[in-house]
């Protein structure tokens, strides 16, 4: 099975503690009568999560397409391929809705169900894949955030504090990234180069990026603004993303560069 980020649980752990801590406090607010919008949404946050969960499930369901075998089959059979390989017992619905030029995809949940959005972008006219193994692994990613948990209603109510913590909510998320990251090089590791290649130039230029030679900026880009870029992003930077791709020998960095290799000349 695809490795956990080591930092994942740590940060997990961090943030559902600030998160009960910040619960008790809304709570303990409106006991005594003071309270204000804050302490009102963490009072109401179970409600609220619940409430925004199913609108977004309700409507990937009324107007995003559903892969099947009929409609957008390729991308069908990659959802249920990924799903039976890292042991899941349901195969998550998935659907396809209007990228307009964007290349995204995510994963969420609603109840017992798990679903994975795919926009349109990743497909050409016909439903075939532009990028089959580029789309395998974004799929093995999306599906891999599933498999790993991300997408549980109580694990999301344990990180509810994560938008209002900087560095600490969003490092949580950029090694959850990097969890997804491994589940999708297990599902089809040869499409991880085109699909950061995608991200990073668009569907038409991605054959121009050099995947080796953008990992290999990882290592040299410095300074305080590419930290804090970094840290402050809810993915890992791509060159550092690419460089975690490339090398399967260690995790993925959270927070440093990683570091130039060593020179034996």
């Amino acid at each position: 099975m695809p490795a956990r980020h080591n930092w994942e649980i740590p940060m997990l752990v961090i943030v559902i503690a600030l998160t009960v801590f910040a619960y008790l406090i809304a709570l303990l607010l409106l006991a005594t009568g003071n309270f204000d919008q804050y302490v009102l949404a963490f009072a109401a946050a179970p409600l609220l999560l619940w409430l925004g969960r199913g609108i977004s499930y309700a409507t990937q369901r009324v107007n995003g397409v559903k892969m099947s075998p009929t409609q957008f089959p390729e991308g069908y059979r990659l959802v249920v391929d990924a799903a039976a390989r890292f042991g899941m017992t349901k195969v998550p619905d998935a659907y396809v809705v209007l990228g307009n030029g964007k290349i995204n995809a995510f994963a969420s949940g609603h109840g017992f169900r798990r679903y994975v959005v795919v926009y349109s972008d990743l497909f050409e006219i016909g439903g075939a894949a532009r990028e089959p193994d580029a789309l395998a692994f974004i799929i093995g990613h999306e599906v891999g955030h599933i498999a790993a948990g991300h997408t549980s209603y109580w694990r999301q109510l344990g990180m509810f504090l994560v938008p209002f913590l900087p560095i600490i909510g969003s490092s949580l998320i950029r090694a959850q990234e990097y969890t997804a990251d491994n589940h999708g090089y297990c599902n089809r590791h040869i499409g991880a180069p085109a699909a950061m290649g995608t991200l990073a130039a668009g569907k038409y230029m991605n054959k121009l990026v050099g995947f080796d030679e953008m990992a290999d900026r990882a290592a040299f880009e410095k300074g305080f603004f590419v930290w804090a870029v970094n840290a402050t992003s809810s993915h890992p930077v791509l060159t550092w993303r690419m460089w975690a791709l490339r090398d399967r020998s260690r995790h993925g960095k959270l927070f440093l560069r990683p570091n130039p290799p060593v020179s034996t000349g």
